[in-house]
């Protein structure tokens, strides 16, 4: 047997997969798709149940996560018909121009688009590409984006001198990277 679904009381429904690249148990919580336990061979679907069983706290906490994912995507795609490109262009234009000069950063040209795997980017010529789906998102978690592709102006990588550079910039960067995950499964 390759799957089986269970129903956890507390919990919902969980899908059980037999995965022939998992060494151990493994439970993930999905926005969209749920609750899924990776079963490697020569664990019974019994033993999974009981491993499942015995992380219900776990999967309950990460469910509520996911719910409040689901929600924002829901109150973000509502909005997403709603974007004008131009007036997006205008609006993510004048602030990157507002936080490049604060900040004395350059860069070339910049790329308003409806992208659907990422927020923005910048390329090796300093050519800065801007999702326009920002415009939707709260105005700090836009101005985090934007300042993370004028840092790339200067560190072309995210390794220890990217995020200390952004680092001087904003504060809270860690709190930041979490609510933007909650905002992630707009892009979709």
């Amino acid at each position: 047997m390759k799957s089986e679904t269970i129903q956890l009381e507390g919990v919902g429904r969980i899908l059980f997969e037999r995965s022939s690249r998992a060494k151990n148990i493994n439970i993930s919580v999905r926005p969209f798709r749920g609750v899924r336990v990776a079963v490697p061979s020569g664990v019974s679907f019994k033993k999974a149940g009981e491993f499942a069983c015995s992380k219900k706290e776990w999967i309950q906490k990460h469910l509520a996560k996911m719910r409040q994912v689901e929600q924002n995507y829901q109150i973000l795609s509502k909005n997403l018909n709603s974007i004008n490109r131009a007036d997006a262009r205008k609006i993510l234009v004048q602030r990157l121009d507002e936080l490049a000069n604060k900040h004395g950063f350059k860069y070339n040209w910049v790329f308003v688009r409806n992208q659907k795997t990422r927020w923005g980017s910048c390329s090796s010529k300093n050519n800065i590409s801007l999702n326009a789906k920002l415009v939707k998102l709260p105005g700090k978690l836009m101005d985090y984006i934007i300042l993370h592709e004028l840092v790339h102006t200067r560190v072309k990588n995210h390794g220890k001198g990217f995020y200390a550079e952004l680092g001087r910039l904003v504060t809270d960067r860690k709190l930041l990277d979490s609510e933007l995950k909650q905002y992630g499964a707009g892009l979709l």
